[in-house]
């Protein structure tokens, strides 16, 4: 596979979520109308409010002030009256007609030039009119049927104040203040009266409003009979017995505001209303609701114009970018699919590459084992020549094949991580210096090996066979890395993991550190380095086993492997094993027990094996020793035969057989029912074996040795 290619099939396809943005720019239109709703709301509802209060305090201030007129108005009248009261005395109607010319001109005198006051008469106890200001001599006309006669008649001497009227002699609207005059023995002797002109207020009450229709000043009396308002309204208009202004008249409150529509105009208005002094009047100031909605509707819509402006800004580009999230994600789509093609491409041209490098694999494999039977098959047939007699040569040559024929094995089940081990403690101080030449022989000659082993290295737990054939591959990679010559340097220090880019548990570990000065390689390259077949070598030079026999050795032992590649300046491989401590003395003494139990049964052993020529192997290995076998074909049958009560000096089982139990599960039954009882399991593809090394039997991988075989059992020849 060329660089590029390699470099094409890393590229990682690079995510884009349209519907979160599609979401997330929805979102921003919800918020851009709804937040920008609710402040106007918001801001509206207090607007209108604030308005309201602030209506409220335009029409307290201007009932005070009308208020303040009105009292000083009925003051100077009150005033008048009295002084008028003082003057006559108690002169009868004919006294008073004797001197009328005098009276006349005090009257004029009184009433000056007051602007509110129409004009000031006398009238007789039988209701005739004596002395007016406004002529002389007055004319005959009798008021004894006026209702503000025969009020202030009754009222004596409380004053009295009349309902609107036209006045008989100054022919302009008026209402009357009357005030009763009492003579000795509270007799009645007539009336004084001033008439005040309804315009003077109206003038005032103009000048107060500044002509805002939408405002009302009025003066009532407090019976609810309107006496001036401003603006006019039709006379003989009374406030209604049911509204809240007249319940509050009714009720005698001194000020309040209340809220009312008008039966006359069906105009809702505030009302601010204040009795007039000690006066049996009041004055009122109203404004209209609907001028202050109309103003409050008017800002308001101002206020939304101008908040509108920047909101469809924000809607237009909103919707301006859902549509171009649109185009791009048909874009997008469009682009993914060019990309997967190409991606497919290449992964289609990747998996013939590899497949081919599986061939390659497959029939070097295939050309050693063919090799390897050769040599077996031809001494086979010199055995049976030399009719079984002085075979050493032989033997020895069949030996050799199979122990080549099992390093061959060991490689492949190490990388499909299917090997079982044959892990112990190592310590690397003496370990490495014995490695050393042989690391030496496939580095060559133009290169140098270097070993850096502190003092005070820790041991590991590991296949000495697997961590050297892992270093064996290190000093391969590293020759063809190196071929004008250079150094090769391993490094063992202990080395404390705390939170590392490892991912590896916390703990203590020993580091080996394999480095080189050669080529080097780039990023794309050792990001792939440890996948199995993946290689850089020419077709035929290499099958990508060696770098993933060297990560797998590492993690079957607990560890891992890391690589570090400059290029041009070199490669270093790390390779990181857990410190191994030694079993404490509970265990062996454990294994003592279990070892003098078995002792009890000498010479026993049940041997649990699915293949018949092995059994058969085994088990006459087994009788040389001078063991006595049994032999079961499935674990089944042989639980069945411990279960009938019978012991063994060794059980000796396969791992994988028919049947519904295998050899982890038979062991597991013994453990836990005859923790006593002494069980070795053997194998040649040991897919279970983290649960077998749970339970801490031995482990023998086939092909064993005869000598692993003889540790296990005590039988005597």
């Amino acid at each position: 596979m060329q660089r590029a290619e390699r470099v094409a099939v890393d590229f990682p396809m690079p995510s884009r979520n349209f519907s979160a943005t599609r979401r997330m720019l929805l979102v921003v239109l919800a918020v851009s109308i709804l937040f920008p709703l609710a402040c106007l709301a918001g801001y509206g509802y207090f607007d209108y409010q604030r308005r309201i209060a602030d209506s409220n305090d335009v029409i307290d201030r201007l009932v005070r002030v009308t208020e303040e007129q009105a009292v000083k108005v009925l003051d100077l009248n009150q005033q008048m009256a009295s002084r008028i009261v003082e003057l006559i005395g108690t002169e009868d109607d004919a006294q008073i007609r004797a001197h009328a010319s005098e009276l006349n001109r005090q009257l004029r005198e009184i009433g000056g030039d007051f602007p509110q006051v129409a004009s000031i008469y006398l009238i007789g106890a039988n209701g005739d009119l004596l002395v007016s200001s406004r002529a002389y001599p007055a004319p005959a006309i009798s008021m004894s049927e006026r209702e503000d006669f025969l009020a202030a008649r009754a009222m004596r001497p409380h004053p009295y104040f009349s309902l609107p009227m036209l006045g008989t002699l100054s022919q302009t609207n008026v209402f009357n203040t009357a005030i009763g005059r009492i003579g000795e023995g509270g007799t009645f002797l007539g009336v004084v009266s001033v008439a005040l002109r309804s315009e003077y207020f109206s003038r005032f009450y103009r000048e107060l409003t500044n002509g805002d229709t939408s405002l009302a000043l009025a003066l009532y009396r407090a019976d609810g009979n309107l006496l001036v308002r401003y603006p006019p309204w039709p006379g003989g208009v009374k406030a209604p017995a049911a509204n809240a202004f007249a319940a509050a008249l009714r009720d005698k409150q001194w000020s309040g505001h209340v809220r009312v529509k008008s039966p006359v105009d069906d105009v809702e208005r505030l009302v601010a209303f204040r009795r007039v002094g000690d006066y049996p009047l009041y004055v009122s100031s109203a404004y209209a609701t609907g001028a202050i909605v109309d103003a409050w509707r008017r800002h308001f819509v101002v206020i939304a114009s101008l908040t509108a402006v920047p909101c469809i800004a924000i809607w237009i580009l909103v919707l301006y970018s859902l549509r171009q999230l649109d185009g791009e994600r048909v874009a997008w789509e469009r682009w993914q699919g060019e990309v997967a093609m190409r991606l497919s491409a290449e992964a289609s041209s990747r998996q013939l590459q590899r497949m081919g490098a599986l061939g390659n694999l497959v029939a070097n494999v295939a050309h050693d084992f063919n090799n390897l039977l050769m040599v077996v098959s031809a001494n086979i047939e010199l055995a049976r020549l030399k009719r079984f007699n002085n075979l050493e040569k032989e033997m020895t040559a069949v030996q050799r094949a199979t122990a080549t024929a099992e390093s061959l094995t060991r490689r492949l089940l190490s990388v499909a991580k299917k090997q079982p081990l044959k892990q112990e403690p190592i310590d690397l101080r003496k370990w490495m210096p014995g490695a050393a030449p042989l690391i030496e022989a496939a580095l060559g000659d133009h290169i140098e090996l270097a070993l850096s082993i502190v003092d005070d290295v820790w041991p590991v737990l590991a296949d000495p066979t697997d961590l050297e054939l892992a270093i064996m591959n290190l000093a391969v990679n590293a020759r063809d890395a190196m071929p004008r010559g250079g150094r090769f340097v391993i490094r063992c220090q202990n080395n404390r993991l705390v939170g590392s880019d490892t991912l590896l548990p916390d703990g203590e570990y020993v580091l080996i550190a394999c480095s080189d000065d050669g080529e080097g390689m780039p990023e794309s390259v050792a990001r792939r380095a440890f996948e199995p077949l993946f290689t850089t070598k020419l077709s035929g030079s290499g099958a990508g086993l060696g770098l993933a026999q060297v990560l797998s050795m590492c993690e079957q032992a607990g560890g891992t492997a890391k690589i570090d590649s400059v290029q041009g300046s070199g490669t270093t491989v790390r390779l990181y094993l857990p410190r191994y401590r030694e079993r404490r003395q509970k265990e062996a003494a454990a294994e003592e027990v279990a070892e003098q139990s078995a002792l009890r049964h000498a010479g026993m052993v049940l041997l649990v094996e699915d293949n018949e020529d092995v059994a058969a192997g085994v088990a006459a290995v087994l009788q040389t020793f001078g063991c006595e076998v049994r032999h079961e074909p499935t674990a089944d049958q042989a639980f069945d035969v411990l279960t009938g009560g019978e012991r063994f000096e060794l059980v000796l089982s396969d791992i994988q057989m028919p049947g519904k139990l295998n050899g982890i599960d038979l062991a597991e039954k013994i453990r836990s029912t005859w923790p006593s009882q002494k069980i070795a399991l053997m194998t040649g593809y040991a897919d279970e074996l983290e649960r077998a090394r749970r339970l801490g039997v031995a482990i023998l991988a086939k092909p064993f040795n005869i000598a692993e075989l003889h540790a296990l059992v005590a039988c005597e020849s």
